[in-house]
């Protein structure tokens, strides 16, 4: 096995030297798959945290096997963490030994042998028309941030778009006479996906008489920006849509990916194949999108239980 270059950095205070390499090997890594900033920083504690764990039973890293994974994982049950936390921790740790592998730091991935908590099915919240267009015509146009937000939500429920995928659209993104517009997803990966007629008037109105209003630096590429001239942050648009949707006096949360939900599953009932909003959505593989036949599957039954006389 291959020793981990450690260097005189110390970028993970309170760590030893090989597990401070290690992190910063896993970083690197995530940065050069296209993973997204917050699963990176959400891997980082998490790795953080088991590395604490490990240096007071006196493990380094190439010291870890799937005994020492097991103990963790029951240690953070018993910590009362959430099956889907615990779960995303064995996750950390997969990527983690995954990369200490492929740099001949270790021999076997132990977290591979570790199975997840089995996690609670549930299904995504899906707007109903009708309440999406409550929502939308409850944001007027009157000031830069009105029309920048139903432009926000247009696009976001009209193309199905993440959170991320959102604030990370530029101007030059656009294709308004080709009514689509270029996203880069997950991975840095490339997609295009069309805008809706709505979507595209709500952009344009807001290009043409807010985004000048808000902008300070003219070389400033964002599509949609802050009150403050800045691009717009992925939990900028999480508290606006809380505030229409509270507005709008819609039940629950309502958070970006119950638009994109809704965004699917509409497509769905009006008859779209999964293979084309797999692609809109940008999913890698057919898997992730196969949840929303499952949304399909049980409004089907809850309409057969409340309708058919022998049900």
């Amino acid at each position: 096995m291959k020793k981990i270059a450690t260097t005189n950095e110390d970028t993970n205070p309170g760590l030893t030297g090989e597990w401070s390499a290690a992190l910063k090997l896993v970083a690197d890594d995530l940065v050069r798959r296209g993973s997204a900033e917050r699963t990176r920083r959400a891997y980082r504690a998490d790795l953080v945290q088991f590395a604490q764990w490990a240096m007071r039973v006196q493990l380094e890293p190439t010291d870890v096997d799937v005994r020492q994974v097991r103990r963790f994982a029951a240690y953070c049950s018993e910590s009362e963490m959430a099956p889907s936390t615990v779960a995303r921790k064995l996750a950390a740790l997969r990527a983690c030994f995954r990369t200490l592998r492929e740099h001949g730091v270790v021999e076997q991935n132990p977290a591979e042998l570790v199975a997840a908590p089995k996690l609670r099915s549930s299904l995504p919240r899906v707007l109903r028309p009708a309440e999406l267009t409550a929502l939308i015509e409850r944001i007027p146009t009157g000031t830069a941030l009105e029309a920048r937000d139903r432009a926000l939500i247009e696009l976001a429920y009209g193309s199905g778009l993440r959170a991320e995928e959102l604030v990370s659209v530029d101007v030059d993104s656009l294709d308004l006479d080709g009514e689509q517009i270029r996203v880069e997803g997950k991975g840095s990966k490339t997609r295009f996906v069309p805008i809706g007629e709505y979507a595209r008037a709500a952009i344009v109105l807001y290009l043409e008489r807010s985004r000048p209003a808000l902008l300070n630096d003219r070389a400033e590429a964002a599509l949609f920006l802050s009150k403050s001239g800045l691009r717009l942050q992925s939990s900028d648009v999480r508290r606006r849509l809380r505030l229409w949707a509270r507005l709008a006096e819609l039940p629950g949360r309502v958070n970006p990916h119950a638009l994109r939900h809704s965004f699917a599953t509409h497509l769905l009932d009006g008859g779209a194949d999964l293979r084309a909003i797999q692609e809109l959505l940008g999913h890698q593989n057919l898997s992730s999108t196969q949840i929303y036949t499952r949304v399909e599957s049980a409004r089907l039954r809850k309409a057969y239980g409340a309708s058919h006389p022998r049900a």
